[in-house]
């Protein structure tokens, strides 16, 4: 039998595929609350799931970026360069759905119950200003605008949230520097000690799930039972890069992971065994399919899918697209407007921050006495450089953005 190590190709896999599909799990659940279909809850909650199909997705989120990131800091050339990989990645596409959702979505939605834009840039609570400069860490502080979306039923059932999917992500950056750190004192390396910490995480989240002992109480971060259940996963990723070389990989081992996962999913037992089941499917998948592994040759829409698909499902319900049109049509409009907003978002945006993930400018490679490297994409053209121009822009109107929403 050969291992996961053996088997997996970095290069060739079908991870871009299962990222868009899981993109669209959490739309599709999402669509419930957000617009009142699915009889109004999360796909699962239908029949008690004790997640939702949103929630499975999550899980294969976090245990690929535990795979991945892990690789990364311990192929990474310094704990400086892993830092700025992770930030390049996240943060940029942040930045922009933030500006797009408080200064586009939002207006619009205040227009359709007002019929003016007047008065939306002044209202003194939850203000447009305010949701870029209290949220723009990643550390959601401010989940409505000026308002807004009062008619969704999202809304009417207490998700008054502009961005309903997004709270995962200062937990994710939280993953990151967990592994920094674990790379900055060689547990990665001596991998004994990331393991035993990756198992620590696990063994704790088995005694969240059996209802073992006040976890809570002993540490206060535990109080919040979604920090061991998104970190979980991660460490379960985590763990599994670590002992690559001697993790089975088998077509019939694969099949069975994914039959018991929805058997858990089903009938119980998700954050004891399903979980760990569908992450191990997942990755078969993954390096097994080979067929998909150009998915997102073109462009990596999955990122902006996932932060795009509430503020647009919230603005489409409050237009009363669902009740007018029905649930199909709600859906093919949201579906059809997340990709085109996810292709520019990555061309625009996303792209260019990636192309400088190893750029060194002239003045850092001086002090370092080292040779400067340019961004990637090649060349060195107005229009090549020209590309770059969006994503400066972003940075500067999200900068005045903050500033404004601090000093006001």
């Amino acid at each position: 039998m050969r291992s996961l190590g053996e088997a997996f190709d970095p290069r060739h896999n079908s991870i871009g595929f299962l990222r868009w599909a899981m993109a669209f799990m959490v739309i599709f659940s999402h669509a419930g609350p957000i617009a009142g279909i699915f009889g109004g809850v999360d796909i699962g909650a239908q029949w008690g799931a004790e997640t939702s199909l949103g929630g499975v997705a999550v899980t294969g989120f976090f245990f690929l970026s535990g795979m991945l990131i892990t690789r990364s800091m311990v192929r990474s050339r310094s704990p400086f360069r892993y830092l700025w990989h992770r930030v390049a990645r996240i943060y940029p596409a942040w930045f922009l759905i933030l500006v797009v959702t408080a200064f586009l979505l939002a207006p619009l939605a205040w227009h359709h119950s007002q019929g003016t834009f007047q008065g939306f840039l002044s209202f003194p609570d939850n203000s447009p200003w305010d949701y870029v400069a209290n949220n723009f860490t990643l550390v959601l502080n401010q989940w409505a605008i000026a308002g807004t979306g009062g008619s969704t039923h999202a809304v009417q059932v207490g998700y008054n949230t502009w961005n309903g999917s997004a709270w995962t992500l200062m937990y994710e950056f939280a993953c990151y520097l967990g592994i920094l750190a674990l790379g900055i004192i060689g547990a990665l390396r001596a991998r004994i000690v990331g393991a035993l910490v990756a198992g620590g995480i696990l063994l704790l989240s088995t005694f969240q799930a059996l209802h073992i002992g006040d976890l809570g109480s002993t540490i206060q971060t535990f109080s919040n039972p979604q920090v061991l259940q998104l970190a979980a996963p991660f460490a379960f990723g985590t763990l599994v890069q670590l002992y690559i070389e001697k993790v089975p990989f088998d077509d019939r081992l694969g099949i069975a992971m994914l039959v018991i996962a929805a058997l858990c999913w089903w009938r119980g037992g998700w954050f004891l065994f399903g979980q760990y089941a569908f992450a191990y499917g997942l990755i078969w998948f993954g390096t097994r399919v080979k067929a998909l592994s150009r998915w997102d040759r073109h462009a990596d829409l999955s990122y902006g899918i996932y932060i795009a698909g509430w503020p647009v499902m919230f603005l489409a319900a409050e237009y009363g697209l669902p009740e007018r049109a029905g649930a199909f049509v709600y859906l093919l409009v949201v579906i059809v407007a997340v990709h085109v907003y996810a292709y520019l978002s990555y061309m625009l945006i996303e792209k260019p921050a990636l192309d400088l993930k190893n750029w060194m400018p002239r003045w850092l490679a001086r002090i370092r006495g080292v040779d400067p490297v340019a961004p990637s994409g090649g060349g060195a053209g107005f229009l090549v450089r020209a590309r770059f121009v969006p994503l400066v822009l972003l940075l500067i109107v999200t900068t005045v953005l903050v500033v404004i929403g601090v000093v006001r």
